[in-house]
C-alpha cells in the first residue's frame, strides 16, 4: 500500500511547476478519482481565471508518507476539520454517512462494546466487597467467570435437594404406597422439567441481567404480570425461609436435643400442640438470628454455602450406602407391635408385657403404660390384655421382599392408628381410650393430594441458576444445560429414593413421621450408613443453609421489584445500606417470614409457597409459549429444543397441581396476583419492554379490527365513535378542556376516542411543537379522564389538516364516525375569513362522509367530570329527523354521574297544518318503544309576518357580508396591481438590454412613480364611491330574509322553554350548497343560538342510530 497518487499544480504551459508532493488537500472539490484518472464532475465550476494552475494527478511510488495508510480528505466538502471533535471514522469510504455519525456510530466501533458486554450481578458478593472496602476506592469488579457445574448445576442441586427429602419422604412413601408415590414424583419432576425448559427458552433469547426468574417474567409478559408473579415468588421465596427454619427446629428438637423443649406435654393428646409451640418459640429466634447474619454479612454465607451442599451430598451418599449394606446386613432397629398395631418406643427398653428376673415374673416398662401398676393383676388396657407384643425388623432390608408390602397406600384421618395389617388382632371392647396409649398415630389426616403439596416444594429451587445471571461466563448455555441435568439428577435421586425406601423399610416405620417407634431416631437416619447421625447432621446443616439463601434472595429480588418501580407502594424498599444492602427489604421478609413460623406445622406452611411457586413456574410457561405463537421478531432463542405445546402442558401441569394440593390455597393465590395485577395497572408506573401481552394484544386487536372491517354495526351496537377536534394556543396548550370533560361524560370510557390537532406549517420545521402538543394534549386527557387516542397533523394549512383527520383518523373498521368541536366564537371579530370558511367546510366534509356532527357553544361553560349537576333538564328540539341522534345522546349523557340528576325533555315543532295533539301522542309512544324516559311537548309556530326587525337584520348581515368582499377584493386586486408593475418593470428592462427603439405605443405604456400613485389612488376613490353607494341601495335576499325570519322565531320558542336548561341540543341546519353565502350561514346559527347558555348543535350522519327492536 505504498503506492500513492499526488497531486501537483501545473502551470499555464503545460510545465510543472512544482514537483514536491503536496498534500491531498488540494485536490479541486469538484474533481473525482475513477481508474486512476482524472475525471471532470461539472463544467459549470470551471475555474475563470484561464492561467490558474491546474492540477494533476502524479503517480508516487515511495513509501507511505500519510500515517495509517488510508488517504485523508481535509476538504471542507467532506470532512471539516475544525468540527472534527473524534476520529469516529478514517477515509473517504464513509464520507457518506458523516453528517449521521453522532446518532448512528460507525459498527467498527460498535461491535467491540456489544461483544464485551458485561453483565455483572447486584447480589451478594459485590455488595459485601463494597461493604469491605467502604473507605477505600472500590474494587475493580471482575467479569463473571462462573461456569455450567459451579454456576448452576450446583446450585440448583442444593435448592432441589433439602428438607422434605429428609424428614417427609419416608411419611409420604409409606402413607401413599411405591406407586403413588411414583405418581407424585413424576408429576412434580415433569412439572419442574417442563418449566425448565421453557425457561431456557426465554434465557436463552438475549442477556439476562442479574434478576433472573423476576426478570425474564417481567420483561416476557410485562409489568402487571411481571410485578403479580414477582411479588407471587418473592412470598414463595419467603415462606420457603419459613419452611427451611421450621425443618432446622423439628431436626433439632426431635432428633439432636429433644430435652431442649420449653414446652413438655403432660398427657399424649397434648403432645402436638407442646411441639408447635417449641417450633414457634424456637423458630422465631433462629428467624432472628438468622436475619441478624444476612444483615451483618451474607460474604459468609456465600461461603458457607458450598459446605451446606458437601452436607447434602454426604448425607445423600451415606442413604444409598446403607441401602447396599442392607443387602448384606440390615441394621438392627426393631420396632415393638403390640398386636397389629405401633408403639411408641420412647418410655420403654424391652418389648416385653413381662419379664422373669431370678425366676420371678416381673412388669415390664411397657406394663406400667398400659396398666394401673406393676402388679400382675392390675387393671390393663383391654387391647393390651387381648393381644401378645412381637418385635419386627423396621429395616428388613432390599432382598426381603418388603417392597411387595409397601405398593398400596395406606391414607388416613386424624388419629389413625400405624397398623401392620399382616400381624394378627383382636379389637378391644372400649377403643376411645386408645388414642391416650403410647401408638404411633396420624397427626394430620392423609390423603393423595396434602401429599402432592407437601412433597412439591421439594423439587422447586429450579430458579437458583437463572438467578445467578449475573455471575455466569456463558448464561446462554449454562442455565439450560445446567438448570435441566440438576433437574434429572435430583428426579433419579427421588425416583430411586421412593423404591429403595419401600424396597428396605418396614410399612409401619416408613408411615411414622417422627421416628418414635425406633427411640425417636429419623427414619431415613436408620437407613444411613455408617451412622444415624451423618443423615441427622447433614440434613440439620442442609436446612440451615437454605433457611439463609431464602433470607439471602427474598429480599434482593423485592429490591428489584421495588427499584422497576412498577408498584408504588413498594419504592421505600428499593433503599439500603449504603453498599446496596436491602436493609427495609430484609426487615419485611423476616415479618412475613414469621408468619410462617407462627403457623409452625411444616405440613400446613409447604403447600402456601407450593402455591406461590407454581404460579411463577406456570406464568414462565405461558411467557414462552405466547412467545413462541406470536413469533414475535425479537424472540430467536438459542435453545431449540423448546415447542409451544410443552409450554402449554407445563403451564396446565401447574395449574392442576394447585387445585390438587389446595383449592383454597390456590384461589387465594390467584386473588393475590390478581390484586396486584390489578393494582399494577391502575396505579403503577408505565412500562414498555416489549413484552409479549403487548404482542398478544397486538394481534387481538390486529385481528378483531378485521372481523370489524366485514360490516357496519348494526343499529344497535351504534355508539358514537368521537374525533375531537381540539384548538391550541400559541403555547400549544389546550383552549377548551371542557371539551375533553365533556367527551368523556359522553363515552363513559366505552368505545372509540381520537383527539385530533392541526399546526400550520411543514413537519420538518414543526417536529418539535407536535411533539409537544401531543404531549399536552395527553396530559389534559388524563386530566379529564379521557380514555383514547391523540392525533397531531401537520399540515400547510388548517383546512387541509383538518380534512386528512376527518378522512385518515382511526384505522379499519375502528374508525370514528361523529365529530365533535367546539363553536368558532371569535369569527365575527376575526378578520381572516378562513376561521368561519373553516368551520363551514368540516360541516360539509362530515355531512360528505357521512359522520355526524356535534357543535358545543360556550363549551368552557360546561360541567367538569367533578361536579354533579342537581334536578335541572336536558331539553332536546327535535326539529327535523337525523337517525335518533338526539335521542341517544341525553340518554348517554345521564349515564354520567355528572347528568345522572336530570331530566330529559323533548320538544317538538308544529306547524300550521299539524295536529300538534296527534303528534304529541305519536312522539311518547315513539319514546315508550325506545325504552327512553323524557316529557314530551308539542310547540307550534304559527306563520306570522316577517317583522320589520327581520328584514333590518337580514339587511346589516348582507352588508357586513359584501363589505368583507370589497376588503377582500382591494386586497385581491393590490395583489394583481403590483404583480402587473413587476411584469411591465422586467419587460422594460429587457427591451433597454435589447437596445431597441421604443415605439410610440411603448412610450405611452411607460410607468413612472408618480403616476403610478395617482391612478392608483383615483381607482381607489371610484371604486370606494361605487361600493359604498351600493351598500346603501342594497335590498336583502328573500331566501335570506325567510332564513333569518325561522332563526329568531325558533331562537325565541327556544329561549322561552329551554333558558334555564342545564343542556339543550338543537338540529344543526347545513350550510347553503352556494358557497357564497357561507358567512350568512354563521350569522344564521348565531341568531340562532342567541341567549342559550349551553347548546350542543347536532347533525346526524345520515343513518338510524337507534332502535326499537331488540
Amino acid at each position: 500500500m505504498g503506492d500513492r497518487f499526488v497531486v501537483v499544480p501545473v502551470d499555464g504551459g503545460g510545465g510543472v511547476a512544482d514537483k514536491e508532493e503536496q498534500p491531498a488537500s488540494v485536490v479541486d472539490p469538484t474533481t473525482r478519482l475513477t481508474g486512476g484518472e482524472l475525471e471532470e464532475e461539472d463544467p459549470v465550476l470551471e475555474p475563470q481565471d484561464p492561467n490558474a494552475a491546474v492540477p494533476i494527478l502524479e503517480y508516487n511510488r515511495e513509501p507511505n508518507k500519510y500515517g495509517d495508510g488510508v488517504p485523508k480528505e481535509n476538504s471542507p466538502f467532506i470532512n471539516n476539520t475544525d468540527n472534527d471533535k473524534s476520529n469516529s471514522y478514517d477515509g473517504t469510504n464513509m464520507a457518506l454517512f458523516e453528517e449521521e455519525m453522532d446518532s448512528n456510530p460507525m459498527v467498527s466501533s460498535l461491535l467491540n462494546k456489544l461483544a464485551n458486554y458485561t453483565n455483572l450481578t447486584q447480589g451478594a458478593q459485590e455488595h459485601e466487597e463494597a461493604d469491605d472496602d467502604e473507605s477505600s476506592k472500590k474494587k475493580a469488579v471482575k467479569s463473571p467467570q462462573m461456569g455450567t457445574f459451579m454456576g448452576v448445576y450446583l446450585p440448583c442441586i442444593q435448592n432441589i435437594l433439602g428438607v422434605i427429602l429428609f424428614l417427609r419422604l419416608t411419611w409420604i412413601v409409606g402413607t401413599a404406597g411405591i406407586l403413588e408415590s411414583l405418581a407424585i414424583v413424576g408429576l412434580c419432576c415433569s412439572c419442574t422439567m417442563l418449566t425448565a425448559i421453557s425457561m431456557s427458552a426465554i434465557a436463552t433469547n438475549g442477556v439476562v441481567p442479574a434478576g433472573g426468574s423476576y426478570y425474564m417474567i417481567s420483561r416476557s409478559l410485562g409489568p402487571e404480570f411481571g410485578g403479580a408473579v414477582g411479588l407471587c415468588f418473592y412470598l414463595g421465596t419467603t415462606f420457603a425461609g419459613s419452611m427451611y427454619i421450621l425443618g432446622t427446629i423439628e431436626i433439632l428438637l426431635t432428633y439432636i436435643v429433644p430435652k431442649a423443649a420449653i414446652f413438655v406435654s403432660e398427657k399424649k393428646e397434648d403432645e402436638v400442640d407442646a411441639l408447635l409451640n417449641n417450633m414457634r418459640v424456637y423458630g422465631t429466634c433462629c428467624l432472628t438470628l438468622m436475619s441478624v447474619v444476612v444483615f451483618v454479612g451474607v460474604k459468609y454465607v456465600n461461603k458457607l454455602a458450598l459446605v451446606f451442599l458437601a452436607c447434602v451430598f454426604l448425607s445423600i451418599l451415606s442413604i444409598y450406602a446403607g441401602v447396599i449394606k442392607t443387602i448384606f446386613e440390615p441394621p438392627d432397629f426393631p420396632v415393638c407391635m403390640l398386636g397389629n398395631r405401633t408403639l411408641q418406643n420412647h418410655n420403654f427398653d424391652k418389648c416385653l408385657k413381662t419379664e422373669v428376673i431370678d425366676n420371678v415374673t416381673a412388669a415390664t416398662q411397657l406394663w406400667n403404660l398400659f396398666c394401673d401398676g406393676p402388679e400382675l393383676n392390675a387393671t390393663c388396657n383391654d387391647y393390651f390384655k387381648k393381644n401378645d407384643v412381637t418385635s419386627i425388623q423396621g429395616i428388613p432390608g432390599l432382598t426381603s421382599g418388603v417392597i411387595s408390602e409397601n405398593m398400596w397406600s395406606a391414607y388416613g384421618p386424624l388419629g389413625m392408628l400405624d397398623e401392620n395389617k399382616n400381624l394378627s388382632s383382636i379389637e378391644g371392647v372400649n377403643s376411645t381410650q386408645d388414642i391416650l396409649m403410647p401408638y404411633v398415630v396420624n397427626d394430620i389426616a392423609t390423603f393423595f393430594t396434602l401429599l402432592v403439596g407437601i412433597y412439591f416444594p421439594s423439587v422447586t429451587g429450579i430458579m437458583a441458576g437463572s438467578n445467578r445471571s449475573g455471575d455466569l461466563r456463558d448464561a446462554q448455555r449454562s442455565i439450560p444445560v445446567g438448570t435441566i441435568l440438576a433437574i434429572f439428577t435430583t428426579s433419579i435421586i427421588y425416583f430411586s429414593s421412593v423404591v429403595l425406601f419401600g424396597a428396605c423399610i418396614e410399612g409401619v416405620l416408613l408411615r411414622d413421621k417422627f421416628g418414635d417407634s425406633v427411640k425417636g431416631n429419623l427414619v431415613i437416619g436408620t437407613l444411613s450408613w455408617p451412622s444415624p447421625w451423618v443423615i441427622v447432621i447433614g440434613s440439620f446443616f442442609s436446612c440451615c443453609g437454605a433457611g439463609l439463601q431464602s433470607l439471602t434472595g427474598a429480599p434482593r429480588l423485592l429490591q428489584a421489584i421495588a427499584r422497576d418501580g412498577i408498584v408504588p407502594f413498594l419504592q421505600v424498599f428499593g433503599h439500603g445500606k449504603a453498599n446496596g444492602e436491602p436493609t427495609w427489604a430484609l426487615l419485611l421478609t423476616a415479618g412475613i417470614c414469621e408468619i410462617g413460623i407462627l403457623i409452625a406445622s411444616l405440613d400446613a406452611v409447604a403447600p402456601i409457597l407450593s402455591m406461590f411457586f407454581l404460579m411463577c413456574y406456570l406464568f414462565v410457561n405461558l411467557a414462552c409459549a405466547v412467545q413462541t405463537l406470536l413469533r414475535t421478531p425479537n424472540w430467536r432463542p438459542r435453545f431449540k429444543y423448546y415447542h409451544w405445546t410443552l409450554s402449554f402442558l407445563g403451564m396446565s401441569l401447574c395449574l392442576a397441581l394447585m387445585f390438587i394440593s389446595s383449592w383454597y390455597y390456590a384461589i387465594v393465590a390467584m386473588a393475590i396476583a390478581g390484586c396486584i395485577y390489578k393494582y399494577i395497572e391502575y396505579r403503577g408506573a408505565e412500562k414498555e419492554w416489549g413484552d409479549g401481552i403487548r404482542g398478544l394484544s397486538l394481534n387481538a386487536a390486529r385481528f378483531a379490527l378485521i372481523r370489524l372491517e366485514d360490516a357496519a354495526p348494526h343499529t344497535k351496537n351504534w355508539r358514537p365513535q368521537l374525533l375531537v377536534l381540539l384548538n391550541l394556543d400559541s403555547d400549544q396548550a389546550v383552549k377548551h378542556p371542557r371539551l375533553l370533560s365533556f367527551t368523556s361524560q359522553l363515552k363513559a370510557g366505552k368505545g372509540l376516542t381520537i383527539v385530533g390537532n392541526v399546526l400550520e406549517g411543514t413537519f420538518l420545521t414543526k417536529e418539535t411543537e407536535a411533539k409537544r402538543a401531543e404531549q399536552n394534549i395527553k396530559a389534559a386527557m388524563s386530566a379529564e379522564r379521557t380514555k383514547g387516542f391523540c392525533h397531531v397533523v401537520v399540515s400547510s394549512n388548517l383546512r387541509d389538516g383538518v380534512s386528512h383527520l376527518i378522512q385518515s383518523a382511526g384505522l379499519g373498521g375502528m374508525k370514528h364516525n361523529t365529530v365533535l368541536m367546539a363553536w368558532p366564537g371569535t369569527w365575527k371579530q376575526s378578520n381572516d375569513p378562513q376561521s368561519w370558511r373553516n368551520f363551514t367546510e368540516t360541516v360539509r366534509e362530515t355531512t360528505f362522509a357521512h359522520q355526524a356532527l356535534l357543535v358545543a357553544k360556550n363549551v368552557d361553560s360546561f360541567p367538569t367530570n367533578q361536579d354533579r349537576l342537581g334536578e335541572g333538564t336536558i331539553d332536546v328540539w327535535w326539529v327535523v329527523h337525523d337517525g335518533g341522534m338526539l335521542m341517544l345522546l341525553p340518554f348517554l349523557l345521564r349515564q354520567h354521574k355528572v347528568w345522572r340528576k336530570c331530566k330529559m325533555r323533548i320538544f317538538t315543532v308544529a306547524q300550521m297544518d299539524d295536529n300538534s295533539i296527534q303528534m304529541k301522542k305519536d312522539l311518547q309512544t315513539f319514546l315508550y318503544h325506545l325504552r327512553l324516559n323524557a316529557e314530551v311537548e308539542v310547540v307550534e309556530m304559527h306563520d306570522n309576518d316577517i317583522s320589520a326587525f327581520t328584514y333590518e337584520k337580514t339587511l346589516v348581515m348582507e352588508q357586513r357580508s359584501q363589505m368583507l368582499k370589497q376588503m377582500q377584493l382591494s386586497k385581491t386586486e393590490r395583489e394583481r396591481e403590483a404583480q402587473l408593475i413587476h411584469d411591465r418593470n422586467t419587460a422594460s428592462h429587457a427591451s433597454m438590454n435589447d437596445k431597441s427603439e421604443a415605439g410610440p405605443e411603448r412610450v405611452h405604456m411607460t410607468w413612472t412613480k408618480e403616476k403610478l400613485f395617482t391612478e392608483r389612488g383615483r381607482n381607489r376613490e371610484c371604486n370606494s364611491n361605487v361600493a359604498v353607494r351600493d351598500l346603501f341601495n342594497m335590498k336583502p335576499n328573500q331566501t335570506n330574509v325567510r332564513r333569518m325570519h325561522t332563526a329568531i322565531k325558533l331562537n325565541e320558542v327556544v329561549v322561552n322553554k329551554s333558558q334555564g336548561a342545564h343542556l339543550v341540543l338543537l338540529n344543526m341546519p347545513g350550510p347553503p350548497k352556494n358557497r357564497g353565502g357561507d358567512e350568512n350561514y354563521m350569522e344564521f346559527l348565531e341568531v340562532l343560538l342567541e341567549g342559550l347558555n349551553r347548546v350542543l348543535l347536532v347533525r346526524g350522519g345520515g343513518r338510524e342510530v337507534i332502535t326499537i327492536y331488540s
